[in-house]
């Protein structure tokens, strides 16, 4: 299966927590539909990404990374790539490498979805973000990366300003999917 086509399933079979996440749902589905080259970073309307939640063992941190270009604490995440057969694939690859953490565990997901707008490139186009969530073994250190200013665990309920609310939500289910009774 190709990388579009497990990202067309992958949304298609994705029940949306908010109304909101299911228009952006269908969105992405109509960018898919519309452009072959949607999960690249060379499509000038967009392109899908992938981002993951690394969450503690103990579902009480959240691993964070100062983005160099954002200038805020955001989780792991990036651009598909050609060797991705999966959006789940592509997710735990960008945790892997960011946050220097191999025994990653990825949680089923998606978890949810985000749309922002990005500078790389094309310049001013658009990030239709799948996000997921994994679990860091017992004991895991992080390694920054040289695509981070900084990386640090911070307590779910404290992540730091500069952030964002999608940071929030994401970091909440990503724990809340790792036990489902909290």
């Amino acid at each position: 299966m190709s990388l579009h086509r497990d990202a067309h399933a992958v949304l298609t079979g994705w029940t949306a927590p908010t109304a909101d996440e299911e228009l952006l749902r269908k969105e992405f589905l109509e960018h898919l539909d519309t452009y072959e080259d949607a999960m690249w970073r060379g499509c000038a309307a967009g392109h899908l990404t992938a981002t993951t939640a690394v969450i503690s063992h103990d579902g009480a941190r959240v691993l964070l990374t100062l983005h160099p270009k954002a200038g805020m604490w955001l989780p792991m995440g990036g651009h598909c790539e050609v060797t991705d057969g999966s959006l789940a694939e592509v997710a735990l690859r960008e945790a892997t490498e960011e946050s220097g953490i191999t025994g990653l565990t990825l949680l089923p997901g998606p978890l949810a979805l985000d749309r922002h707008q990005v500078w790389c490139h094309p310049p001013h186009s658009w990030h239709l973000d799948v996000e997921y969530g994994a679990v860091a073994p017992p004991g895991a250190e992080a390694v920054i990366s040289d695509e981070s200013l900084d990386l640090r665990w911070f307590p779910i309920e404290q992540i730091p300003e500069p952030s964002d609310e999608a940071t929030r939500r994401l970091a909440a289910r990503a724990r809340s999917a790792q036990d489902p009774h909290i």
